[in-house]
């Protein structure tokens, strides 16, 4: 959305950039190959903390869905990096 209503480069790099990762760590995860709930929790903490202070800011209805979705992601991809470590 960033791009396409405000012609922002550095929002189409940042959107394609987070896909690539999550499409990277999907694929790790998928082929069960080190790092790839690691690789997702890290892209997640990114969206969050990219649209965390958006959404605060602007009140906006992407930013906070995104900053949410990126939470859940966190929590999700966290918990699964706890298990892998600890043998849950």
């Amino acid at each position: 959305m960033g791009y396409v209503k405000g012609k922002s480069v550095p929002s189409a790099v940042a959107g394609v950039s987070l896909g690539l990762l999550y499409g990277a760590s999907g694929y790790l995860i998928k082929k069960n190959a080190d790092y790839g709930f690691e690789l997702a929790l890290g892209t997640s903490l990114v969206l969050t903390g990219a649209m965390g202070p958006r959404a605060m800011r602007t009140r906006g209805r992407v930013p906070a869905t995104m900053a949410v979705v990126g939470l859940v992601g966190v929590g999700y991809f966290g918990r699964k990096v706890y298990q892998s470590y600890n043998g849950v």
